[in-house]
């Protein structure tokens, strides 16, 4: 599609090409002030800036007695040893809804997952031990914004799935190894994979394909490969611009840096996910780091405008050792006795790992903000608390401020109110013209409307 700048017709998502070593690499371009309006708020042409929705999931609960904001309302806060005391530092784009509960059929874990993710209730395959398996019978609300953005505007990804911790093994079904699923109404694994491995994302990204570690080293940089279209490019833009075009460069080229560790680093591990251990403990936030900063640039460049980060499976098998711990979360949850110190500092270091990812898209700019004022981000996770199994009174965050839909700073409760309603609203922040959404039991009209602008 092209648009009408104050001087030329510009195409809206620029993308440079070129060749790196015989493979396609695609260069994708952030928003530059000549593609808006004199406010920076709009296309030239006067189309939206678009608006991105997100999925960002942690399994197993919340260490819920330091966790919820104790007023309601606008401007909320905690204390600084709360985990939510992470998130401060920009809770003018985060607000916080409890209360919310799961209506449909409820068996531990399945029916939390597929109702905070789907709106709907899980679809259960078979029986397994004392538990079952399971998918999620309805698409996931990241599926669910896919193709609303899609049928307006088509983009180079329908969608992109990542993860951060690695999958430990389960034989509980899709929703235990799965975040991102199309629905299922006959048992099929109908899911989007997440990535676990960031070489295998940046590729992904750059249209490079799969590289082993030889070839990686051989071939020359994706930037090198489009140096004449950038060159071209520059000459053309203001200064403002070439500030912008330096900065979004700048982060491909750290991130290309980082990816390019020695050859006995690059040796693909025996187990799938498996990303630079130390010591046998699992390097979370530095994968978390490039994970998220691998997302931003694809949100920046336009290559989607749907995701989800899968920053640690349902049931969490993740061990928290920086916290102390030295058992997966899921285990812990169970066996720690009250007050479970262990899982407190475990939500406290998982929120700032989403604080980092929130704060990345904050410094970016887009338009006359930046890339966190056009998100709508659902951030959940299937229990209340693992060590009960509980789903009520759900943790649950929207973040981002929609294009202008959103407020931010509001700590919403409902008690005993339905956990889609959370969803509904976060759809609807990232622009989906929703009057209602959910399933079967779980189906409501109602959004969390002190949220909405």
């Amino acid at each position: 599609m092209l648009i009408r700048s104050r001087k030329r017709f510009v195409s809206r998502r620029m993308v440079l090409r070129g060749m790196t070593a015989g493979s396609l690499a695609a260069v994708g371009l952030p928003f530059f002030d000549f593609m808006l309006d004199d406010n920076g708020q709009a296309f030239a042409g006067g189309d939206a800036l678009p608006t991105r929705f997100g999925l960002w999931f942690f399994g197993n609960g919340v260490h819920l007695a330091t966790w919820t904001p104790q007023t309601v309302g606008p401007d909320w806060t905690v204390p600084s040893d709360y985990a939510l005391a992470a998130l401060l530092p920009i809770k003018e784009y985060v607000s916080v809804v409890s209360g919310l509960s799961v209506k449909t059929p409820r068996h531990a874990h399945h029916s939390g997952m597929s109702a905070v993710c789907s709106g709907g209730p899980h679809y259960k395959i078979d029986d397994v031990r004392d538990t079952i398996v399971s998918t999620m019978k309805y698409p996931s609300v990241d599926q669910v914004a896919a193709s609303h953005f899609q049928s307006e505007s088509p983009s180079a990804y329908r969608s992109l799935e990542a993860a951060v911790t690695r999958f430990r093994g389960t034989d509980e079904g899709t929703s235990f190894q799965y975040l991102s699923h199309n629905g299922s109404t006959a048992g099929e694994t109908n899911i989007n994979p997440s990535e676990e491995s960031p070489h295998a994302f940046f590729d992904r990204l750059f249209n490079q394909g799969t590289a082993e570690p030889l070839i990686r080293k051989a071939r020359a940089t994706v930037l090198n490969s489009v140096s004449d279209q950038i060159s071209t490019l520059q000459a053309k833009l203001g200064a403002k611009d070439k500030q912008r075009l330096d900065q979004h460069l700048t982060s491909i080229t750290e991130l290309e840096a980082r990816l390019n560790a020695p050859l006995a680093d690059c040796t693909k591990p025996a187990d799938p996910g498996e990303f630079g251990d130390i010591e046998g403990n699992e390097q979370i936030a530095e994968k978390n780091a490039i994970m998220s900063d691998l997302m931003t640039l694809a949100l920046a460049c336009g290559l989607t405008r749907a995701f989800s980060i899968l920053y640690a499976t349902c049931g969490s098998g993740a061990v928290f050792w920086m916290v102390g711990a030295t058992d997966g979360q899921h285990y812990m949850n169970h066996t720690e006795p009250a007050p479970q110190p262990l899982q407190r500092e475990a939500m406290k270091f998982t929120m700032s790992q989403l604080y980092y990812f929130l704060d990345k898209l904050r410094n970016t700019p887009e338009g006359a903000g930046n890339l966190l004022d056009s998100c709508s981000i659902l951030v959940n996770t299937e229990h209340t608390e693992g060590s009960t199994h509980s789903q009520d009174d759900l943790p649950m965050l929207i973040c981002g401020k929609g294009g202008g839909r959103l407020r931010g700073n509001v700590h919403h409760r409902n008690n005993g109110g339905n956990a889609s309603n959370a969803l509904l609203t976060a759809l609807r922040g990232a622009g989906l013209p929703l009057s209602e959404f959910g399933h079967e039991a779980a189906q409501t009209t109602e959004g969390c409307s002190d949220l909405e602008v």
